[in-house]
């Protein structure tokens, strides 16, 4: 009887994995990432009505590091390769501003990469540890030497969109 049990479960396992359906390789979601598209939760605000990340950091100094349900403008220079998880945003004093997006629920094209986008979420200071920073670094494909050179934490505004929308 224990014979017949085995050979039965070796048979049902044979089975599953035969029929198992191949997964999709993950990636970031095709698209390009035009005017109009919205990623996430549904925009509301217009472009005109979003702020600029140099006030939000004014802002984020001003309310204790933390500014939740706001509207920020800019534009996209990276998008995470693998997934489409989150971006980088260019700043008004030529630095980046780090965007990930809320619960991991949603993901944006890499055709993302140069589009100026209303994102509506909320922001923070926070320390990010090395080995997020390098975690990221490694994500977007830096060269190894860059990698190699973070050393230390690092303080930042951090973004968590609800939703992305292309403007232009």
């Amino acid at each position: 009887m224990k014979l017949k049990s085995i050979l039965f479960l070796v048979a049902v396992t044979a089975s599953s994995l035969a029929f198992a359906q191949e997964q999709k390789k993950s990636g970031p979601p095709a698209g390009n990432a035009i005017v109009g598209d919205t990623y996430g939760s549904v925009v509301t605000s217009s472009e005109s009505k979003a702020i600029t990340v140099d006030k939000l950091a004014k802002k984020l100094k001003k309310d204790n590091k933390k500014v939740e349900n706001v509207a920020i403008k800019g534009k996209v220079v990276d998008v995470c390769d693998k997934k489409g998880c989150w971006l980088t945003i260019q700043t008004e004093d030529d630095t980046q501003f780090f965007v990930k997006m809320k619960d991991y629920g949603f993901f944006v094209p890499t055709a993302l990469k140069g589009k100026n986008v209303v994102l509506e979420g909320n922001a923070e200071r926070k320390v990010t540890s090395i080995d997020e920073q390098k975690h990221y670094a490694e994500d977007a494909k830096k060269p190894q030497a860059e990698i190699d050179a973070i050393i230390k934490p690092k303080e930042e505004i951090r973004f968590v969109a609800n939703g992305i929308k292309v403007v232009n």
